[in-house]
């Protein structure tokens, strides 16, 4: 599998609307620079190879070049325009692919990912098909009905992240389905297409910004690494 490419598939196609801001919060700015660069440099970090799917919204393009020059050697970053829901826009991002790969399709909103997770599912998925992140939940846990709520076992249960990792042969494919609303990440894409789902060890801080506090807790996190 040596001829294979490695190809990060990055969704941003948020808006800053939770945030309070007429800036889409993947260009807003985390440590002096803008959230989506530390997403892609994480990438570029794990990996000197790595090439750059990068699916936006066609309102937002007018943002990419300011993102770019955030980098003292700025990347080459292939652009393509999102779609109607998330199975759509990754759908676009994996029309780009054209020889065996892996791939990583990944959050643009998850900025604190370390490039050992990468390196981890990107050998996961070398060796089963697939690598999904996830981490255990440490919340208690109610399931509720019509009839009312009862515990359930936590253990049970994880929190899937991002990047969901796998060969091109099992991901390709299995976006050929027609969608479904209940398509709500790549894993379940390719469980419905019959392939079974490989979990790695994901990580604490690979939080998905949406709210005004996550942008606090990921500054945070970076003046703490020195980053």
């Amino acid at each position: 599998m040596a001829d294979r490419i490695k190809v990060a598939v990055i969704v941003a196609g948020g808006s800053g609307t939770r945030m309070g801001s007429a800036t889409p919060k993947q260009f807003m700015e985390i440590g002096g620079k803008p959230l989506l660069y530390h997403t892609i440099n994480a990438f570029l970090q794990a990996y000197d190879d790595m090439h750059i799917v990068l699916v936006v919204p066609e309102t937002h393009q007018a943002y990419i070049a300011t993102l770019l020059t955030a980098f003292d050697r700025p990347p080459s970053v292939a652009l393509v325009h999102g779609g109607e829901t998330r199975f759509h826009s990754v759908k676009n991002g994996l029309a780009t692919i054209r020889q065996p790969a892996v791939l990583f399709v990944h959050d643009g909103v998850r900025p604190l990912l370390s490039p050992s997770l990468i390196r981890r599912c990107y050998e996961s998925a070398l060796a089963k098909g697939n690598a999904i992140p996830a981490v255990e939940m440490k919340d208690s846990l109610r399931e509720v009905d019509d009839e009312g709520n009862m515990a359930v076992d936590r253990s049970r249960f994880r929190i899937i992240q991002t990047p969901q990792t796998f060969l091109s042969e099992v991901l390709l494919p299995a976006f050929e389905q027609p969608y479904d609303p209940l398509f709500t990440d790549e894993a379940s894409v390719v469980e419905r297409a019959g392939e079974e789902i490989h979990l790695v060890e994901g990580e604490e801080q690979n939080i998905k910004i949406t709210r005004p506090v996550d942008l606090a807790i990921a500054n945070a996190f970076l003046a703490g690494h020195g980053l």
